[in-house]
């Protein structure tokens, strides 16, 4: 599990890396995450993914991913004078970024999900 977790922290350090080098508008991990699945793409190693380490490393912090908020809960309730003073722009940005993301979930389901093909129209009986 060594080898897999090297691979995730260092796509996110090559994410991270590449964010302050080329002043990039999005967050390190995420541009790791593409660094990452383009790599496992290159290598032609995404079918034989199942029961390999990198599966299980992800499966274990994913199981355990309700630990990793435990910090982000500890910093909103010590700022409770901050949430009171900006709660309408807080709201406002959750709200425009969950239908942003909403909006962008339907609009890839849309274009990626393969269409039936369409059959001719035919009568019961009529042949």
């Amino acid at each position: 599990m060594i080898n897999a977790l090297a691979a995730l922290v260092g796509a996110q350090l090559a994410g991270e890396l590449l964010r302050h080098l080329l002043h990039l508008p999005l967050p390190g991990p995420v541009i790791g995450m593409f660094i990452l699945a383009a790599g496992l793409l290159m290598r032609g190693d995404v079918d034989q993914l199942r029961g390999s380490e990198l599966d299980r490393l992800s499966d274990a912090l994913i199981a355990n991913m309700g630990l990793l908020f435990v910090p982000a809960g500890v910093g909103i309730v010590t700022e409770v004078g901050l949430l009171r003073q900006y709660w309408l722009p807080i709201l406002m940005g959750l709200v425009f970024s969950t239908v942003l993301g909403l909006l962008a979930t339907a609009l890839v389901m849309h274009h990626a999900t393969p269409r039936p093909r369409s059959r001719p129209f035919h009568r019961e009986g009529k042949r």
